[in-house]
């Protein structure tokens, strides 16, 4: 899934920190900071590798580590306020560029966004629950509760590897499809679920696509690929 991970060594065991604080996981691979709970329920965005610039990856990533760099020197993992400053981080600065439509938007042709909601779809029910999800044509948004020792990483990989090579394959192109990173929100409560769920669903009306069909979630509509919305 992820070509640019260590050779040999699975998403899930590299960088792994340690110990586990509770039940939650941190992994921090070099890329956003992740806190995973066990059958956790979790808001997940990955992106294709050409949609965002290197200046702007660059500035993110030392707003980021600016932010971390607080927590080791004082001997804890980072607060609340930290976590809740890197999501602003992620969702004012990375997701405006995302929305502008940058770079080659290869998911916005229907056979290539059918083949990721396919891959969403493939084990919903069975190793976790999607709760929403929207495929844009350069970036995809899942909302989803991971099954019991179902691990976030692991998920993730499968996803992007398994897409890449399809879509690769299908529009006759190489390298690397996915950006490296992916960031994903430990969802703590209902009425943080609820709006996290419209946001997702409502994306495609904000970044200015029309009945845009790649997305699922409440009062979202039924789309080609044949899945109706969850209900109320």
């Amino acid at each position: 899934m992820d070509p640019q991970r260590s050779a040999g060594v699975s998403p899930a065991v590299a960088g792994v920190s340690r110990p586990r604080f509770g039940s939650v996981t941190i992994r921090d691979r070099g890329r956003p900071p992740h806190w995973e709970l066990d059958a956790g329920l979790y808001f997940v965005t990955f992106r294709l590798a050409d949609s965002l610039p290197r200046s702007v990856l660059q500035l993110f990533r030392s707003e980021r580590e600016s932010i971390l760099a607080t927590a080791p020197q004082l001997g804890r993992e980072p607060s609340a306020d930290e976590k809740q400053r890197l999501a602003k981080l992620f969702s004012v600065r990375i997701e405006r560029y995302l929305d502008s439509g940058a770079g080659s938007c290869v998911l916005g042709g229907p056979q290539v966004a059918r083949l990721v909601a396919d891959a969403l779809l493939h084990f919903d029910a069975q190793r976790y629950r999607l709760l929403a999800w929207c495929v844009m044509p350069n970036h995809v948004h899942v909302v989803l509760r991971l099954f019991p020792w179902q691990e976030l990483a692991e998920v993730v990989h499968s996803w992007k590897s398994f897409t890449a090579k399809q879509i690769n394959k299908t529009l006759s192109q190489s390298g690397a499809l996915w950006g490296r990173e992916y960031y994903d929100h430990l969802v703590r409560d209902g009425d943080q679920l609820s709006r996290i769920v419209r946001y997702v669903i409502n994306n495609p009306v904000k970044a200015g696509l029309k009945d845009w069909e790649w997305v699922r979630g409440q009062d979202a509509p039924t789309t080609a690929a044949g899945t109706p919305a969850l209900p109320h």
